[in-house]
């Protein structure tokens, strides 16, 4: 448990500051300007915030082309178009049929099953194909001359670019791999022989489609399908699709992914770049202030402080941390100013006793009378009483937030302990002849922190009124509890504190006492109170009592010390 962080102090932070001579802020600018923008090669947080980003991307793209949706899709939807085609083509050959005579197509008994195919206008590469009962070809629409498409905005857009087609061979060997791509048998015979297959099935009742790969990788659907004649199959007829016609659409919608997967690539990675720059960038100049400040301690004297860079206006974690490591610092530079301040306070209340000492002893050498000797001796004496005092005093003030650092705090009864103390200092009181005071709640007030800690901030109250106090004067000692605080007052009717006084007597060395005390205290006994106090979230605070708030200029009745803790 330490001491509350200061809110203010006397050092450089942020960018608050600028100081063109200032070999820290030089430093960092040149840290800065060194890493631009980004710099990928010296963040691990921005690559690692990009390949994330990218990562994700092609997970989602790798996963949607492989489990192709568009293409079975498109394969269904093929499927059921060629059997409407097969079917409308039988359903028009039998409404040429005569209804009761018998029918032969393969002697020409029946509809004109050629000038029918001649007369159908089929896409390029479609080829259709009429078979008789026995299974025999009647007629087919291999080598037709094909008039061109009534609606040309139909015809396949086979217009493809570079990155298309890289990426689709890509897409072509891992579908290898994992044989995703088709699942229907792979063929290398011709159309003719790939529907006739079919035929015998279809020559039973029933329409049957079925989907090939040619040896190049493309796709055939195949279609076969009865003509009935009062619901006997007299013929059938079938349909092979051109060859790799469903894949050119395949390929136009991976097209179109593709090309969302690279804008979406770039605009991962722009955002990707303002992200990092945002984060990255923010948090490489907090950890560059803190190794220039590291470096600077290392390897030389600079009188430069450590600038960290003002970010409390972002409301995010990097504007909080940005804030604690400005409190830190500013903390810590207090700290060193305090013990700066410690040091030479110590050396300057040091050097009085020593050069008392120095002054005694040579006056001894010198001195030929006895009386003048005992003299000496007595202030030898009392100099080194003064500065064994002393030394025990700076010892324990220095020692104090460490220690209260490592110990724990514990609940205890307030009320005890200052009853304790009282009883205890209450006999030396009434021996000096000053009445003894003590009003406390009856009921316990406990409170949380270090119990031998505040009894020596009390005790050293105490101790103080009594040595301020005469014979004749009062003690009072009192406790109130507040919502969440409770107060501890010790008061007396000693001689009160000087008004000069009042700011400074928690200073440390600081004292003000009578001439006959002089080199009995070290003045360090309220600012060691003052440290435990605060140390424990309390205040600390020192008055006058005097007969009316009205007249501040009126002779005090007496000190009154008030001593603040939380509940």
């Amino acid at each position: 448990m330490g001491a509350k962080p200061a809110k203010h102090a006397d050092v450089v932070l942020g960018e608050d500051w600028i100081g063109p001579d200032a070999a820290a802020e030089s430093e960092a600018r040149a840290k800065r300007d060194r890493r631009g923008v980004i710099a990928m090669n010296r963040s691990p947080l921005a690559r690692k915030i990009i390949t994330f980003n990218l990562l994700a991307i092609l997970v989602l793209v790798a996963g949607v082309l492989f489990l192709n949706p568009f293409r079975d899709s498109l394969v269904i939807q093929r499927e059921r178009g060629i059997v409407i085609e097969a079917e409308l083509i039988s359903g028009f050959l039998e409404a040429q049929l005569p209804e009761n005579a018998p029918v032969n197509l393969t002697v020409g008994d029946g509809p004109d099953v050629a000038g029918t195919l001649a007369a159908l206008e089929i896409p390029n590469a479609v080829n259709i194909f009429v078979y008789d009962n026995a299974g025999g070809l009647i007629a087919s629409t291999v080598g037709q001359e094909r008039r061109p498409s009534p609606v040309p905005s139909l015809e396949g857009d086979n217009r493809s670019t570079l990155i298309t087609d890289f990426l689709d061979n890509i897409w072509g060997g891992l579908s290898g791999i994992f044989g995703k791509e088709n699942d229907g048998p792979v063929v290398e015979t011709a159309n003719e022989a790939l529907v006739a297959s079919l035929v015998s099935a279809a020559l039973k009742g029933g329409t049957e489609v079925q989907s090939s790969t040619d040896v190049f990788g493309n796709t055939i659907f195949t279609v076969a399908t009865p003509i009935l004649q009062g619901g006997t199959p007299v013929g059938a007829v079938a349909i092979a699709s051109a060859a790799g016609e469903i894949d050119q659409l395949v390929r136009s919608e991976r097209e179109q992914v593709l090309q969302m997967f690279v804008i979406a690539i770039l605009v991962s990675i722009g955002l990707s770049l303002v992200l990092a720059s945002t984060i990255a960038n923010p948090l490489s100049d907090l950890a560059a202030a803190a190794e220039i400040g590291r470096e600077k301690n290392a390897r030389r004297f600079s009188p430069n402080r450590v600038r960290i860079p003002d970010l409390t206006a972002r409301p995010d974690e990097i504007g909080r941390l940005s804030g604690a490591l400005r409190g830190m610092v500013a903390a810590l530079y207090d700290r060193i100013d305090a013990n700066e301040q410690f040091a030479a306070d110590v050396a300057h209340e040091i050097k009085n006793p020593l050069a008392s000492l120095r002054s005694a002893v040579t006056s001894l050498r010198q001195s030929k009378r006895e009386d003048h000797k005992i003299k000496l001796m007595d202030v030898i004496e009392h100099d080194t009483i003064r500065l064994d005092r002393l030394v025990s005093d700076i010892s324990n003030a220095s020692r104090l937030d460490s220690e209260l650092v490592k110990e724990d705090e514990e609940p205890f009864d307030l009320l005890t302990m200052i009853g304790n103390i009282g009883d205890f200092l209450g006999n030396d009181a009434r021996e000096k002849g000053v009445e003894f005071i003590t009003d406390m709640p009856s009921d316990p007030i406990v409170i949380d922190g270090l119990e031998s800690r505040l009894a020596q901030v009390f005790v050293n109250l105490i101790s103080n009124a009594i040595s301020f106090c005469e014979d004749g004067d009062a003690i009072r000692v009192w406790v109130r509890k507040r919502e969440n605080r409770v107060l501890v007052v010790v008061e007396d009717t000693g001689p009160g504190i000087p008004e000069q006084a009042l700011t400074k007597i928690f200073n440390r060395f600081y004292t003000e006492r009578p001439v006959d005390h002089f080199g009995n205290n070290s003045g360090l006994g309220l600012a060691i109170s003052k440290q435990i106090v605060e140390a424990h979230g309390g205040v600390i605070w020192a008055e006058n009592i005097r007969p009316t708030d009205a007249d501040v200029t009126s002779d005090p009745l007496g000190a009154r010390f008030v001593v603040g803790l939380p509940v």
